[in-house]
């Protein structure tokens, strides 16, 4: 690959998560000074971004030209019962990073990553349709709302892609894992999502940095399938039985706490026409993460 010089200096936020694990690199790749914050050693820096004078001294030290928000907590269960720790994360540190862009005057562009819960109800959903259904998708809208106090672009989303994380599995890792295993599994055929894959968005945010794209845009693949399908053309791609696995209900799921969104499929022509680009179909999104995985097996 072609190595394209930039005089970006990027911080990441949250970079030890699942996307920012496959983000990082990319930037790096593409020619992009990263810094990382995270809570994982791969971070140089640890501040609490939910701490103000921590976030001013982060942002002071770096004095970044981007800033892409990672920080996120999205156990939705866990929101739901501690909703100011919800707030702290999804939205007092994007209020904070804006705070600094504000009161430094900075020359910083901000590249926010929220999320598809903010939407429920038949889809898909163009970026005005949003509807609130948990505590989470809230603390998440509401760090939107926090966002565009400055010259920023947030990208309502989802993914899905080999981990890079040693504690922490993907979608596709799960399915990856209990297909291998041949452990029974139950997958949602009434809950639709709309996902890329994390190499996909990676690239996608990076075209963004380069615009300095401003707005909120949905961000993700074209058609969207269920869970359930997303699962069996999965399986389908890597050659797995797939006797073991069964078609449910969410509404049957006992081990979740808190409602979720049935239908978070997303209308994303805005971002397409926004990056002149199109977006990749999802079952041709799933042809490339198997590949990942058999590359690998």
């Amino acid at each position: 690959m072609r190595v394209k010089f930039s005089t970006e200096k990027i911080l990441i936020l949250g970079s030890s998560g699942l996307l920012g694990r496959s983000l990082a690199p990319f930037l790096e790749n593409n020619g992009h000074h990263v810094e990382l914050h995270g809570r994982a050693n791969i971070a140089t820096h640890h501040a609490d971004i939910s701490d103000a004078s921590d976030t001013f001294s982060l942002l002071d030290l770096i004095n970044p030209t981007v800033i892409v928000n990672l920080v996120g907590l999205t156990d939705v269960d866990r929101c739901e019962t501690q909703p100011n720790q919800a707030y702290l994360t999804n939205v007092r540190t994007v209020e904070n990073v804006s705070d600094w862009i504000k009161q430094k005057k900075a020359l910083c562009h901000l590249v926010h990553i929220s999320t598809d819960q903010v939407y429920d109800g038949i889809g898909p959903h163009t970026e005005k349709q949003v509807t609130l259904t948990n505590y989470y998708a809230f603390s998440k809208y509401a760090g939107e709302l926090a966002a565009a106090t400055v010259p920023s672009a947030t990208f309502r989303t989802n993914f899905f892609g080999r981990s890079h994380c040693a504690n922490r599995l993907s979608l596709t890792d799960w399915l990856f894992r209990a297909l291998s295993d041949g452990d029974p599994i139950q997958v949602f055929e009434d809950v639709l999502f709309s996902p890329l894959s994390m190499i996909t968005l990676s690239k996608m945010i990076e075209q963004a940095i380069q615009k300095r794209t401003v707005g909120v845009f949905n961000l993700g693949s074209q058609d969207g399938l269920s869970k359930a399908d997303f699962a069996f053309a999965f399986a389908e791609e890597m050659c797995f039985p797939v006797h073991r696995m069964t078609r449910t209900s969410i509404e049957q799921a006992t081990f979740l706490k808190t409602y979720r969104p049935r239908d978070m499929r997303m209308v994303c022509s805005k971002f397409e026409s926004e990056l002149g680009i199109e977006l990749p179909h999802l079952r041709d999104q799933i042809k490339q993460v198997a590949k990942e995985y058999r590359e690998v097996a």
